[in-house]
């Protein structure tokens, strides 16, 4: 039987299910949540019927019940995009990129060329979940060297500080790209630029990127206090840009793995409430934007951590849906994958190893990779995996696979 309930529907189901609740039980934690009495409970049970069938909540109920499931609005109920992607830049540029080098080159630097500078390096940092690493490495270092060049022309002081600001974003997006392909010590040399270049900038957005990266760093080379660290150093520093809600996430990743529940529980909610306060990205592509389906994406890590296998199912599958287009075209390859590594964690503990070597295979395959985090997570299932069915020639030949992939970059080996 087809379920043509809407996502958000459906989902609601599921994340009731994962918590083992009734809907009476749902009910009575969404008055936990709400700012005001709500009405009867037969009466609420009965609204409650309506909407896991498919009735839309209205806007007084939508964060509530996102808070019940601890996520935010717009990730269980999506607001539409309000980009068309490459259409748009193009329309806002009114340039391709050999009249905007050829400016660049005349020193022709006015408000037009700077626009069109800005919306180049947004388009490259929407690029970075899709376009090959080499690729994007090649690119961004290209623009990063061109914007670079005008700090020596002459420009007014806006215009000083808005050629620092795109330097600053473009470092951190090679970084990143350096990163992934596993060029450990190119990458905080990168990294370190932009913190430089931010903090001449006074600009506290590509500042709190930069530290994020340092926590995401510490993360992957299993460094965890270290993760600890630099999340804090980047909260002091972020305000209340989008990149504060991702160190929150990063710092509910580093104490999951101290095995600290309760830290995880309060990091989650510190980032949940910041972005359920924050305005709907405009641009969800662009890899320095928070989106809400990237909270999903932390709380599965999580929750895989910790052991609440269900919700980790859960999100995980939450993740995939939202990282999927209908065509099966991935908008999300790298999230995806993790996604999948989830799903293999959960089948392994439940007994199913052909599902778990399954996924772990899936999840190893995309052509978009973040190598260090893949390795990463991908030796969190292998420790499963080891632990269960290690006299399995199956399995002995995903560990196999993971080994050769973890030999290809070493200096991603846990501390």
């Amino acid at each position: 039987m087809v379920d043509d309930r809407p996502a958000w529907a459906r989902r609601m189901a599921a994340e009731r299910a994962a918590r083992d609740w009734s809907q009476r039980d749902a009910v009575k934690a969404l008055r936990a949540h709400a700012p005001t009495e709500l009405p009867g409970e037969e009466s609420m049970i009965r609204q409650w019927k309506r909407w896991e069938a498919g009735a839309f909540p209205n806007d007084f109920y939508q964060p509530i019940i996102a808070a019940t499931f601890g996520t935010v609005t717009h990730a269980l109920f999506p607001a539409p995009s309000r980009r068309d992607g490459n259409g748009e830049i193009l329309a806002a540029s009114g340039m391709e990129t050999l009249e905007i080098v050829s400016r660049l080159n005349r020193s022709d630097v006015n408000d037009a060329t700077l626009d069109a500078l800005r919306i180049t390096a947004d388009r490259l940092c929407s690029e970075y979940p899709f376009m090959p690493s080499a690729q994007l490495l090649i690119e961004g270092r290209q623009w990063l060297r061109r914007v670079v060049e005008l700090h020596s022309k002459s420009l007014t002081l806006a215009q000083h500080r808005e050629v620092l600001a795109l330097s600053g974003w473009l470092a951190l997006l090679v970084g990143c790209v350096e990163y992934d392909s596993g060029d450990r010590h190119a990458a905080d040399a990168t990294r370190r630029a932009a913190l430089s270049i931010a903090t001449e900038a006074e600009n506290a957005e590509v500042a709190g990127w930069a530290h994020e990266m340092r926590a995401w760093f510490a993360l992957t080379t299993g460094d965890y206090r270290g993760v600890i660290s630099a999340a804090q150093a980047g909260t002091e520093v972020a305000g209340n840009h989008g990149v504060a809600v991702q160190l929150a996430g990063q710092e509910a990743k580093a104490w999951a793995r101290l095995g600290d529940r309760r830290q995880v529980e309060v990091s989650l909610d510190r980032g949940r409430r910041l972005l359920e306060g924050m305005p709907h990205p405009e641009n969800l592509d662009n890899h320095f934007v928070v989106d809400p389906a990237k909270f999903d994406f932390y709380s599965m890590d999580c929750y895989r951590l910790v052991g609440e296998d269900k919700l980790a199912r859960n999100l995980a599958e939450e993740v995939l849906r939202a990282g999927t287009d209908f065509d099966g075209t991935e908008r999300s390859p790298m999230r995806n994958a993790e996604a999948r590594v989830t799903l293999g964690v959960t089948a392994a503990r439940e007994g199913d190893l052909d599902q778990a070597l399954i996924m772990g295979e899936r999840a190893l395959q995309g052509d978009r990779q973040s190598v260090p985090s893949l390795l990463m997570t991908s030796r969190e299932l292998a420790a499963e995996v080891r632990k269960r069915y290690n006299a399995e020639p199956a399995a002995q030949d995903y560990l196999a696979h993971l080994r050769a992939l973890g030999e290809e970059k070493p200096g991603f080996l846990p501390r």
